[in-house]
Order: C-alpha cells, then sequence, then structure tokens
C-alpha cells in the first residue's frame, strides 16, 4: 500500500495554508489556489509541515490523493511550473499579440489563442512558446490544447510538440 499521504508538505517561506471545513486554500508570492477536502481526511500545519491522516482505511488513497495536490500547490504558489513547446515545420510561427497567442501552422487562417485568467504565455522565439502558471494542472491543459491545433504527424514531424518529446517516425510508402 502505499505511504504518500503520511510524508510532510514542507512549507516553503511566505506560503500560507488556511484549512476550513470544506476546503483548503493555499496563498503565496505567486497567487491563491485551493481545492474541496474530502470528508474524512484531517490537514494540519505542525511547525511549517503540512500533515494528512485519514480518519478511515478506506480513504488512505483519497488521502494520498489530496497530499499530492496539495504539494503541487504549494510548489505552484511558491516557484510556479511552465510548460515548453517548439514548433516544427517550414512557415510555423508563433508571436504574441496582448494576452492573445497567434499561431501560424499551416492552415488557410492564424490561429488565435486568448490565454485564461492565471496562465502567462510568452514566446521567446518565433518556434518557442512558452506556458507558465502557479496551477499545475491549468499549465498542463492550456499546453495540450495549443499542441492540440497540430499534433507532430509521424512522416515528418511536423506540428507543435512539447520540448524534448520524442516523435515516433515510421518510413514513406515505397514505389
Amino acid at each position: 500500500m502505499s505511504r504518500v499521504a503520511k510524508k510532510p508538505i514542507a512549507l516553503a517561506k511566505g506560503v500560507e495554508l488556511n484549512i476550513q471545513a470544506e476546503n483548503v486554500s493555499v496563498k503565496g508570492p505567486k497567487g491563491t489556489l485551493s481545492i474541496a477536502k474530502p470528508a474524512g481526511v484531517e490537514v494540519k500545519v505542525e511547525d511549517g509541515n503540512a500533515l494528512l491522516s485519514a480518519n478511515d482505511p478506506m480513504l488512505v488513497p483519497m488521502a494520498g490523493t489530496l497530499r499530492a495536490i496539495l504539494a503541487n500547490m504549494v510548489q505552484g504558489v511558491s516557484e510556479g511550473f511552465e510548460r515548453k513547446l517548439e514548433l516544427v515545420g517550414v512557415g510555423y510561427r508563433a508571436a504574441m499579440q496582448g494576452k492573445d497567442l497567434n499561431l501560424s501552422l499551416g492552415f488557410s487562417h492564424p490561429v488565435l489563442f486568448k490565454a485564461p485568467e492565471g496562465i502567462t504565455i510568452a514566446t521567446p522565439t518565433q518556434t518557442e512558446i512558452v506556458v507558465s502558471g502557479a496551477d499545475k494542472q491549468r499549465v498542463g491543459e492550456v499546453a495540450a490544447k495549443i499542441r492540440g491545433f497540430r499534433p507532430p504527424e509521424p512522416y515528418k514531424g511536423k506540428g507543435v510538440k512539447y520540448a524534448g518529446e520524442k516523435i515516433i517516425r515510421k518510413e514513406a510508402k515505397k514505389a
């Protein structure tokens, strides 16, 4: 059985953990995040560490899940998360227009993507996109949406891919 729930969460400097009856919120320099607390799972703060415990042995997996989510929230409000994307293909470009991301992906029209609240999108070069924010789940979701406009194809590898992602290539037809 996993012992994830028993591991304490170290609270970084400047991070506050606020525990109410139904939810837990984490406040830090990069923002505030909150999550609903399931009944039967206890959260308490002791000398700079957050500890979780389950009242019922059947709730231990739920406590482990909540611990992992809370650890990501603490890391998000203190350091933040980022996901890098690369554009591979001739003429594939990305540029910021205010808060909108303008993508040229080989379609007859440019693709405009509005950054959701709490997410920052940057384009250091024309072929790189950096999605950053405090919420790990939303950063990953936004990066997946951008990648979904033109996923990498297996023959030439053209498309939007995650940085470091390996595209399994197929061999072309033989005459």
